[in-house]
């Protein structure tokens, strides 16, 4: 067919920087999920537990409120490394729901339409793919889990004296650490089963199970086998075996929901191991998925 009209002009705008180009992703998935009431209302009353905490830090330092209220509030409770650790962990479970809710929404829609070969013919890999749909994941997590912790502890730290700051600033690291592991392993894990299956909701489904059924599997194991090797195979046991290493606790004194029995400890090594594959695996089977397609008539 003969072209008469040469009416195509090549874009002559300002370019994105390559560095910052997934954010484009994250930028409209964002935008998205705004649009969700439940999700924002979600969002917003998970903040409420760190709040309470950050009430009851100000109170074991405010005398005028101590003669109000006519107890002491530093009876109520030891801040420590207890403390921040089920801070983590009832937030962490929050984190959860939130993966389960938003992680299968983010990859299906662009492989149920076919849409995966218009990202990848624009000058976009499919690491920067798979980085943007994280990084809705990470950030929004990120915002749930570490960050409130730190900022506790830096609020403890300022009423307690930087001397106490100073002398746990292990627990800030562990905050840091423990919170990034947990959201590495659910948001790679909710892109992984977004990306093969496509039925939202049962993809939720399947990472409920993945926790859940997986933890009983695991328990049932045990107590056939009389053995603690079914552990290997509980996300939350792994996941705790490490956070007890970071914020040096004993076993059954743990985080809330990711404790670990105290006469069925496995070796740290072991369960660094089995994160780590896990981790590999889902990478593999986004690989495999996240990838452009040519169909040829």
């Amino acid at each position: 067919m003969a072209v008469y009209k040469k009416t195509y002009r090549p874009y002559e705008g300002v370019l994105t920087p390559g560095w910052s180009r997934f954010w484009v992703l994250a930028r409209y998935a964002f935008a998205d999920l705004r649009k969700s009431r439940f999700l924002t209302f979600f969002y917003i009353a998970s903040f409420l537990y760190p709040l309470i905490c950050a009430l009851i830090l100000y109170l074991r330092h405010n005398t005028a409120a101590i003669g109000v209220l006519k107890f002491d509030a530093s009876k109520l409770i030891t801040v420590g490394t207890t403390f921040f650790a089920h801070l983590l962990g009832w937030q962490s479970m929050l984190a959860f729901f939130l993966a389960a809710f938003v992680g299968p929404g983010l990859i299906s829609p662009d492989l149920s339409h076919n849409a995966l070969s218009l990202y990848l013919a624009r000058p976009f890999s499919r690491a920067e793919y798979v980085l943007g749909k994280m990084s809705v994941l990470m950030f929004l997590m990120s915002l749930m889990t570490w960050v409130p912790g730190v900022l506790l502890f830096l609020l403890q730290g300022y009423l307690e004296g930087w001397q106490w700051a100073s002398d746990n600033a292990r627990i800030a690291w562990a905050l840091f650490a423990a919170a990034w592991v947990w959201i590495l392993v659910l948001t790679l894990l909710s892109l992984a089963l977004s990306a093969w299956v496509k039925w939202r909701p049962v993809a939720g489904a399947l990472l409920f199970g993945v926790f859940f059924v997986a933890a009983a599997f695991g328990a049932a194991i045990n107590g056939i086998m009389r053995t603690k090797w079914g552990h290997i195979i509980n996300l939350s046991y792994l996941v705790g075996t490490v956070w007890n290493s970071l914020f040096d606790l004993k076993p059954g004194d743990g985080a809330v929901f990711f404790g670990v029995p105290a006469s069925e400890e496995i070796s740290m090594v072991v369960c660094v191991s089995a994160l780590c594959a896990i981790l590999l695996f889902c990478l593999y089977l986004l690989t495999i998925k996240i990838r452009g397609a040519e169909v040829v008539r």
